[in-house]
């Protein structure tokens, strides 16, 4: 069998994804100098916008749905995990539970919504003198129908915990590893926690000329419903299993079969690995079940309590410019990365 099933564009913000995973968001924004409150301090920058939903890329940013400060205002979640990777950049999440933090330049954030959460993620333009880049990935996860109800749960990664191997031509960061030695855990109720079920998140980076090779899962492994995908997101071009491809393509591979990539140029490729829930997926915006029925359920009960209620000041909150990296949990202990 071919070691690369299927080979797919990469095209706009959203890339589609194998199951157990429902598709990855990547926003790579060229933000301006900030105006000393998080804002942009050239609001002749906002014209031509559609405010409160800017997905224009115009000018090299959107404003997605912040009006002042780009990102997004407070919003549902339920029935599945957001595993967000802030590259370049910060995130200042809120939510509902009372958590809220601010985090970014190589840390990651993992939630489980579960049962349901409101939160909210802001990306604030600390930056007065100069430019404000924010490189950006948020993956979708699914949880099996057993999980879906599980306690809403907030969790940092934080970048000088994170497992960076270096190897000659390249280094990956690894998010998860189905192995779960030598990172921190993934959430209790995650389809990630349990070994058997494969769950990797890898972010390659190859130098000019570099190569890597992802071994193969285990032969003695039941393997049929293990999803393998890569996708080749920055860069010129890399050969893949002995195959020529341009940036911005997306592959699906044979999990039993390692795979070489070398890099004509300095490169960067996003690995997703995880056995498939084999369930139905149900989906109106950020809520996810299994049936129709699910969806109404959640959404009647979002109205009726909304999960744990809003009591923040705003929207869209940003936490004060002058706090650096820290998280604040809902059982009232914190974090400080400065």
């Amino acid at each position: 069998m071919a070691t690369v099933r299927k080979t797919f564009q990469l095209v706009g913000a959203h890339w589609s994804t194998q199951d157990p995973f429902l598709f990855i968001a990547h926003h790579n924004e060229m933000y301006p100098k900030g105006d000393g409150n998080g804002g942009i301090a050239d609001r002749g920058l906002l014209k031509g916008r559609h405010m409160g939903s800017d997905f224009s890329g115009k000018d090299g940013f959107s404003m997605y749905h912040g009006t002042d400060i780009p990102g997004f205002p407070k919003h549902p979640h339920c029935g599945f995990e957001t595993v967000t990777l802030a590259e370049v950049g910060l995130c200042d999440h809120s939510d509902s539970l009372g958590c809220g933090g601010r985090f970014g330049n190589g840390d990651v954030q993992w939630m489980t919504a579960g049962a349901g959460v409101q939160h909210a993620e802001m990306f604030p333009l600390k930056n007065a003198e100069g430019g404000n880049p924010l490189d950006l990935f948020q993956i979708w996860c699914n949880l099996p129908r057993r999980s879906k109800k599980a306690a809403p749960h907030y969790a940092m990664l934080w970048a000088e915990n994170m497992s960076i191997q270096e190897f000659a031509g390249g280094s990956v960061k690894t998010i998860a590893d189905h192995t779960l030695t030598n990172i921190p855990p993934p959430p209790p109720a995650s389809w990630a926690a349990d070994p058997n079920n494969f769950v990797d998140i890898k972010l390659y980076t190859l130098d000019a000329k570099g190569e890597c090779t992802i071994d193969a899962v285990p032969k003695a492994t039941p393997a049929h419903d293990i999803t393998r995908s890569l996708f080749f997101f920055e860069g010129s071009q890399v050969d893949v299993a002995g195959q020529s491809y341009k940036s911005h393509t997306g592959f699906e591979l044979d999990p039993l079969q390692p795979v070489t990539i070398k890099a004509a140029s300095p490169a960067r490729l996003l690995l997703l690995q995880g056995r498939a829930i084999r369930e139905p997926v149900a989906q109106h915006g950020p809520f996810v079940g299994n049936t129709h029925d699910d969806i109404s359920a959640a959404m009647q009960d979002y109205r009726k309590t909304q999960w744990g209620g809003w009591k923040w000041p705003s929207d869209g909150p940003v936490h004060a410019l002058d706090k650096g990296r820290f998280a604040q949990y809902a059982d009232g202990t914190s974090e400080d990365r400065s």
